[in-house]
């Protein structure tokens, strides 16, 4: 194993979770909901629900194609380069943008997340490369704590330039921050594989793929309820944390300082809750950890429907955070013990697709139900229930994720 490679690779994580903190986790979120659009009437969550909804789908879209451009047409970390670059830009340009400018917001906002978000897909593809199945798990994780260490670096160096004032250059800040730290991904990580085929064979040789393994999918009972409940139960989840930032500023008042600390203390609750269930995982069974995760979102959705105080909604908030943690953990976990030996890159692909995929309606619903409630985000946080409710009852339905030691479900289609 080359250490230098697989050190660029966990600055990487540390460098786009400095994105993640500041831009569409915190600050930017609220801004650009709350000022340059503005919420009075839902319009700022209308339009955030738009930048969520689009950055998803189009990555949804192009992943697996671009996924396979990136194996085998031998472009991976050229890819990797052009959205960070592409992330960097639109972080640095959010700077220029001033109240009433929503659709120029739009775009950068559309611009520096679907960087972002494509990013991730070269970024993890690089992880088989460096370090042998057996130390994969370890390189994963600590390019996952290295991440939350540059989220809270993000937040700490944008405290004293928010409290100030000083948006565009907190944007600047965060844009140079995340390219300083990407940087030695792009000298260290493994250089590109020769092509195998053309961009145009590869493309096409993705979507066959992507189309076989669906239909695998759904011919096989348990995988098809599991990710058809996961695809909607993710998508409550992933849409209360979208717009959880833009609530309290809103809704409860929270001035930008104290958002920022929220978010650090949010992100703290998710990793205690990660490493609080991962035994219980394995001694019950993921399937039991989800349900009562699940169960524990539908109060941390409903509680925030009645909290009046931003002491209250910081109960919630680690309430919340400590389940985030341990539900995508579990999930995960899930996964893994419904895919085929041999198969996990394949299959869990899908399952990352799955996953983007899921983050298109929710965001979608909740800023069609706060504008045409007059922006009483109340009301639309509490649309998520929905999506949270059904992912539970469909995964009642599947006979698997019991625990390890467990007798396995009969095979069923």
């Amino acid at each position: 194993m080359n250490r230098k490679s697989i050190a660029s690779w966990c600055l990487y994580d540390f460098a786009n979770s400095i994105y993640v903190a500041v831009v569409p986790a915190t600050i930017w979120a609220a801004y650009y909901a709350n000022v340059i659009v503005g919420n009075d009437q839902g319009q700022g969550d209308l339009w955030w629900g738009r930048v969520v909804s689009s950055t998803m789908l189009f990555v949804a879209v192009t992943s697996p194609v671009l996924g396979a451009i990136a194996d085998y047409a031998g472009v991976r970390k050229r890819l990797l380069i052009l959205y960070t670059v592409a992330a960097v830009s639109g972080t640095c340009l959010l700077a220029t943008i001033s109240p009433g400018m929503a659709l120029a917001g739009f775009a950068l906002s559309l611009l520096a997340n679907i960087g972002l978000e494509g990013s991730m897909v070269f970024y993890t593809a690089s992880l088989p490369e460096l370090a042998p199945p057996h130390y994969r798990g370890r390189v994963s994780g600590w390019g996952f704590g290295v991440g939350y260490a540059g989220s809270l670096l993000g937040l700490l160096v944008a405290l004293p330039l928010v409290g100030r004032e000083l948006y565009g250059v907190t944007f600047i800040v965060t844009g140079v921050g995340f390219a300083l730290f990407a940087l030695p991904a792009f000298f260290w990580l493994p250089p590109d594989a020769p092509a195998r085929l053309s961009v145009p064979q590869a493309a096409l040789g993705g979507m066959r793929e992507t189309w076989r393994t669906f239909r695998e999918i759904l011919r096989t009972r348990e995988l098809r309820w599991f990710l058809l409940a996961y695809f909607l139960y993710i998508d409550g989840v992933n849409t209360v944390i979208y717009f959880s930032s833009i609530f309290a500023a809103k809704t409860l008042g929270f001035p930008m300082t104290r958002l920022i600390v929220l978010y650090a203390v949010v992100q703290v609750s998710a990793l205690a809750g990660a490493f609080l269930w991962a035994k219980p995982t394995d001694r019950l069974g993921p399937k039991k950890i989800v349900l009562m995760m699940l169960g524990q979102w539908v109060v941390v959705v409903t509680a925030t429907y009645f909290v009046q105080t931003q002491a209250q909604f910081f109960v919630v908030a680690v309430l919340g955070g400590s389940a985030l943690g341990a539900i995508q953990a579990a999930s995960r976990a899930f996964m893994s013990t419904l895919i085929p030996p041999g198969r996990e890159g394949e299959f869990f692909g899908f399952y990352a697709l799955s996953g983007k995929s899921a983050s298109i309606l929710g965001p979608l619903v909740f800023g069609t139900v706060s504008a045409a409630t007059g922006g009483n985000q109340r009301l639309a946080i509490l649309s998520v229930l929905a999506f949270l409710v059904a992912g539970f009852l469909l995964l009642l339905k599947v006979n698997a994720g019991r625990p390890i030691n467990a007798p396995a479900a009969p095979a069923s289609s």
